[in-house]
């Protein structure tokens, strides 16, 4: 039976090469993207909310029902920014959704984008591998039908999707010559993957885990 899935992040590079791969995919049957602008991109599939604060994500629950998977792929850099204010955007953005989609359907798998370095003992050195293990923590635990904490590390863009940071443009503009033997590195994934992992997720027999880059190029096939 063919899924309908949520997907946030749609407008950064991880989240539109999920979006990508899911409107291609015959395994879904419908896509709604949940974002703070649009992403002006049109489809038979595809469905839009726009939401400028994710944490009253309650003020369009009526939408988002019958649900089969959400993939959160949003995130932000912690550059910057104190521990309050990640944590905010991090961990209480990631809850409001957990919250609202576990009370309108358990039996929904719950994807979260982290990344390479994420502390799942929430007591490291580093405050965003904290405030990214607590979030993990929180979405494999809170009782869904699945859930899996993707950590990627160097992520190859494919498809035409940039990046919405300058200077990773830059590194990989100067880095594409070398992308096809930089694929053949086991800890390097491609949003195309990424794409494919997350639908797999949906049909696997693993439950509840933390797929670090190996896991994840492994979940894609």
């Amino acid at each position: 039976m063919k899924k309908k899935v949520i997907i946030t992040g749609a407008s950064g590079m991880v989240g539109r090469g999920v979006l990508l791969e899911c409107l291609e995919s015959d395994k879904i049957k419908e896509v709604l993207v949940i974002n703070r602008s649009s992403i002006k991109m049109r489809h038979p599939k595809l469905k839009e909310i726009l939401l400028t604060d994710f944490t009253k994500i309650d003020s369009v629950k009526s939408e988002l029902g019958n649900y089969d998977a959400c993939f959160f792929c949003m995130g932000i850099s912690s550059v910057g920014m104190n521990e309050a204010d990640y944590t905010k955007i991090t961990y209480d953005t990631t809850a409001a959704f957990a919250n609202v989609l576990y009370e309108l359907n358990p039996n929904l798998v719950f994807n979260y984008v982290s990344g390479v370095g994420t502390d799942s003992s929430e007591n490291g050195r580093s405050m965003w591998a904290n405030v990214k293990g607590k979030t993990e923590n929180m979405v494999l635990n809170k009782g869904f039908k699945n859930a899996f904490a993707f950590r990627p590390g160097f992520i190859i863009p494919e498809r035409g999707i940039q990046a919405k940071t300058s200077w990773y443009n830059t590194i990989y503009k100067i880095a594409r010559p070398l992308f096809p033997f930089i694929k053949k590195v086991k800890s390097v994934t491609t949003t195309t993957i990424i794409g494919h992992a997350m639908i797999n997720t949906l049909d696997t027999k693993l439950k509840n885990e933390v797929l670090e880059p190996k896991a994840i190029n492994e979940m894609a096939n």
